[in-house]
């Protein structure tokens, strides 16, 4: 009988507010850390900003694709620039003995410090 059927209106009702901000800020719980994607995101984004890389070419990195002594714009001086707004745009914090070459050798070793720092703080 479809006239005694009860419909519960606020079981699909829309989400809050704050679970849309948490989403497009890359988190979906203010404990849980971005996911990879929109760390890689982020890091391609910092990369063409600090660095001026043409975001079609940042586009073609892969783990492997080379940074530091790979790319001239990447220099010494580029590192603390790129480093500082890391920490800005990432909500993370970089401690002088978590930078090595190994780190900013390749995309991908920067890319998995990013997402190392990301679940830590």
């Amino acid at each position: 009988m479809d006239g005694d059927r009860v419909t519960n209106s606020t079981h699909n009702a829309p989400k809050p507010d704050d679970d849309a901000d948490a989403e497009a800020s890359g988190s979906t719980s203010p404990s849980l850390a971005p996911s990879r994607h929109v760390i890689d995101t982020q890091l391609r984004a910092i990369l063409c900003d600090v660095l001026g890389l043409d975001s079609n070419d940042v586009e073609t990195f892969d783990s492997d694709t080379g940074l530091f002594g790979h790319l001239p714009e990447l220099d010494s001086m580029a590192v603390a620039g790129l480093l500082t707004e890391m920490e800005d745009r990432m909500d993370i914090i970089i401690d002088d003995d978590d930078v090595d070459g190994e780190m900013l050798e390749t995309f991908g070793g920067l890319l998995a410090f990013a997402e190392a720092k990301a679940v830590t703080g």
